[in-house]
């Protein structure tokens, strides 16, 4: 049976953001997101353990703590490290798809320009998400 999720969504664009809430609206997801607009403000909320996330959704490209610092400081927490992280970004540079892969990402998801394509995709993972066997923290 599907659950409700606790997403951390990290994103610095309002716009992406929108978009993603829509997204779950239309497909009538009732999952728990809590925001973020960088890495560095993601981890004040993960350093203060009150709520731990399910999985992290972010984007590479962000101000103050880019996607790629803010995993590296992630898997060095001893709790924190088995949240699974996806990235979820504009960016198909294979040096940043490897590199986040190293870190130990739970997924690399480019943002389609098609709106119904950018729907397909956060429905299929969050569904995966939804039924998998998440370690509980």
């Amino acid at each position: 049976m599907a659950k409700s999720l606790n997403i951390l969504l990290i994103e610095d664009d309002v716009i992406e953001v929108m978009k993603f809430y829509r997204v779950l609206k239309k497909l009538e997801f009732n999952h728990q997101i809590i925001e973020a607009t960088n890495g560095e403000e993601a981890l004040d909320i993960l350093n203060k353990k009150e709520i731990v996330p399910d999985i992290i959704i972010l984007d590479l490209n962000m101000p103050k703590l880019n996607g790629i610092e803010f995993l590296n400081i992630l898997k060095t927490d001893d709790v924190l490290k088995f949240i699974p992280a996806i990235i979820l970004t504009t960016s198909n540079n294979h040096k940043d798809v490897m590199e986040c892969y190293k870190i130990g990402i739970a997924g690399y998801i480019l943002k389609p320009l098609k709106y119904e394509e950018y729907v397909d995709r956060i429905a299929k993972l969050l569904t995966y998400w939804s039924i998998n066997e998440i370690i509980s923290q």
